[in-house]
């Protein structure tokens, strides 16, 4: 908690030579809008993990090009009900209204929602048998990113978080669960 919007000044440099920011909200918040600013004004894909989820102030949201939240974050967030299809669907276009520009909303083990402007899309979970879903997310939003830095469109890039968070549940642990590559890709297959 003691990262702050000083050291993401400090650290220009990198983030300006990045292909995505990924961040979440476990340091302050104006550190993370700090962040994003500075990566927004490089050019820097910035992917947000809302996660503890918290308001989101609208001078971060219009920096977001993918926010990433689970089904209890996006409740939390839009005070929407997210019980069905239809309403996961409306909680996406309320968060894409505060100015993110694609959202994704994961639903554990019945796969991933996608909302763009071109509308929505579901993508649904490698069938695994899941042991500990602690770092599912984490994951998901990891792989995300290293997929969106290598230039994959979106849609690729879900497959590759989607492999990674369902292979994540097979093991216990957070750190110990995060797969290798060889692994997403060997399930990709």
């Amino acid at each position: 908690m003691l990262l702050s919007p000083a050291d993401m000044d400090a650290a220009e440099p990198i983030l300006a030579s990045a292909q995505v920011m990924l961040a979440q909200l476990e340091i302050p918040l104006e550190t993370v809008v700090r962040a994003a600013q500075i990566a927004h004004a490089h050019g820097v894909k910035v992917v947000l993990n809302p996660a503890p989820a918290q308001p989101l102030p609208l001078e971060l949201t219009r920096l977001v090009d993918v926010l990433v939240p689970n089904e209890f974050e996006a409740a939390l967030l839009t005070g929407l009900p997210v019980g069905s299809d239809d309403q996961i669907q409306e909680a996406a276009t309320a968060l894409r209204a505060t100015g993110a520009a694609d959202v994704i909303i994961t639903l554990g083990g019945r796969g991933a929602l996608l909302a763009t402007a071109g509308g929505f899309q579901h993508f649904p979970a490698f069938p695994v048998k899941p042991i500990d879903t602690t770092a599912a997310g984490d994951a998901f939003v990891g792989s995300l990113g290293a997929a969106l830095a290598e230039g994959r469109p979106l849609e690729e890039a879900m497959y590759w978080g989607s492999a990674a968070g369902a292979l994540s549940t097979t093991k216990k642990g957070a750190q110990p669960s995060m797969p290798e590559r060889s692994e997403v890709e060997a399930l990709l297959k």
